[in-house]
């Protein structure tokens, strides 16, 4: 029972505390950005928008792009209308990944699909993808415009390909990996490129910036894969066991089932492939990852990414936003909810 005892412990070090000191008065004006950019003359649209954008998200993404932009000695206004295209980018593919997953729940709360419905769900998440070009077009940086467009590409590639392996239970790591690549990671590295970006700095920071980002996402969603399975409620903002019951096949599964004798992969069959969920198979689901070392390995691999973010930092020198997005690593990693 390691794993549980790891995921549940305090996290060691500053967490975000840093990042979050350097990037405050920044957020301010990102979040009253997001604000006004939800507004619309039609009701449920600013509704729908604040039920999630207002339920506890970290903003992690919109303060990579701050931090970056600070790392970088950007001195301009662009990046704040830039970390709230990137914080509505990632809300609109929440609302839309909650309907293909026909999720419940989100943030701890109803998902908004189970209150206004598939449909409200995603056309205001196209709503908050059209503000997010908006925005970015108003900032008048064609590289950025680039960059995040590029991205919203991506992401919907991850999209498609997620589809492909739902349910799939003899989906490879590869498959998996190039899955959450697409879907988290691209986000992740493309608010932490802007910075750089903006401050019209040579390519090696660029790309630097880009793949400190990139390999955070990696190492984030990893992590979030583990607290699936052995997490609590409290601290996941979702239910423990939602990935098992909505048949999502993470790394833990991938691990366990290539792992796993005939009778735990046809378990693994019955109960995410063919939805035959039955009382105490989420515990069964549990001690089959524990005997496999899945979990532990996925939170390795986690790591792994983890030290590929903090290695591409080393271009630059040690600054308080350096040490800050270190932390910042260590926090996702260890990060308790």
């Amino acid at each position: 029972m390691g794993v549980v005892i790891a995921l549940e412990d305090k996290a060691q070090g500053p967490g975000i505390t840093g990042l979050l000191a350097l990037v405050a008065a920044d957020m301010d004006r990102v979040n009253q950005t997001i604000l006004s950019r939800t507004g619309s003359d039609v009701a449920t649209i600013p509704e729908v928008a604040n039920h999630l954008i207002s339920s506890g998200g970290k903003r992690l993404r919109p303060m990579l792009t701050l931090a970056t932009s600070g790392l970088c000695g950007y001195t301009g206004a662009g990046h704040i209308k830039l970390a709230a295209s990137v914080e509505f980018m990632h809300t609109a593919t929440l609302l839309h990944d909650d309907v293909v997953d026909e999720s419940d729940m989100r943030r701890g709360k109803l998902a908004a699909r189970m209150l206004w419905g598939n449909e409200t769900s995603v056309l205001v998440g196209d709503f908050l993808l059209g503000q997010a070009f908006k925005m970015m077009v108003e900032v008048g940086s064609l590289p950025c415009l680039d960059v995040l467009s590029t991205a919203a590409a991506v992401i919907a590639e991850g999209e498609v390909m997620q589809l492909s392996v739902a349910k799939d239970t003899e989906t490879s790591e590869d498959d998996y990996l190039a899955v959450i690549r697409a879907k988290t990671a691209a986000l992740f590295g493309a608010a932490a490129e802007l910075g750089p970006l903006l401050g019209n700095r040579p390519k090696p920071e660029v790309a630097a910036c880009r793949g400190y980002g990139f390999n955070l996402g990696i190492a984030f969603q990893l992590i979030d894969d583990a607290l699936d399975y052995g997490g609590t409620s409290a601290k996941l903002g979702k239910n423990v066991g939602d990935d098992f019951r909505e048949g999502k096949i993470t790394l833990p599964v991938v691990l366990s089932f290539r792992r796993g004798s005939q009778q735990q992969r046809e378990f693994w069959k019955r109960t995410l492939e063919r939805g035959e969920i039955e009382e105490g198979d989420l515990e069964t689901a549990i001690a089959t990852l524990h005997k496999h070392r899945a979990l532990e390995d996925t939170i390795e691999r986690a790591r792994h990414y983890g030290a590929m973010a903090r290695d591409a930092l080393e271009l630059f020198p040690t600054s308080e936003w350096k040490l800050a997005l270190n932390d910042t690593v260590d926090f996702c990693i260890d990060r308790v909810y």
